[in-house]
């Protein structure tokens, strides 16, 4: 009898200490030996629960989701003006004048800078390029190199 009783003990003992603590409380039924059992036990109804991810995990996850894609993401600037041209002249000090594609033959080029990224990952840019430039509202003869096209 007293075999029974430790044998109970610990296996009650042993299923009340496992530790989730990042999992939903869901109430479970305890586990009872077969001899106790009695004939008139309900079934046990298990639910599932899905994980919403908050935080870094979620910034990941879309991270993860966007990898396979080949189309280019950007951030929408608003007071920025974005052209496709051609780099028509290199110039000293990562400079281009660039002529904006579709415009007429009697507008000026643009002179035109590298911006930080592409001075970062060493791209090469060279005359016949066709590029998109970042323009100002402010000043539309000079801009900003963002994307070389391949």
């Amino acid at each position: 009898m007293k075999l029974i009783f430790v044998l109970l003990s610990v296996m009650l003992c042993m299923s009340s200490t496992s530790v989730n603590a990042f999992a939903p409380s869901i109430p479970t039924a305890p586990v009872r030996s077969s001899a106790l059992q009695s004939t008139t036990s309900a079934p046990i109804m298990s639910t599932t629960t899905s994980t919403t991810l908050f935080g870094k995990k979620e910034a990941r996850a879309q991270g993860n989701a966007r990898k396979g894609k080949t189309e280019r993401v950007k951030k929408v600037k608003d007071d920025v003006i974005e052209v496709d041209a051609t780099v028509i002249e290199s110039l000293p000090n990562a400079m281009f004048r660039c002529t904006i594609d579709g415009a007429p033959e009697t507008q000026e080029p643009v002179l035109a800078t590298i911006s930080g990224k592409i001075r970062k990952f060493f791209v090469k840019i060279l005359v016949g390029d066709k590029v998109t430039i970042e323009l100002s509202p402010y000043d539309l003869t000079r801009g900003r190199i963002t994307f070389r096209k391949r």
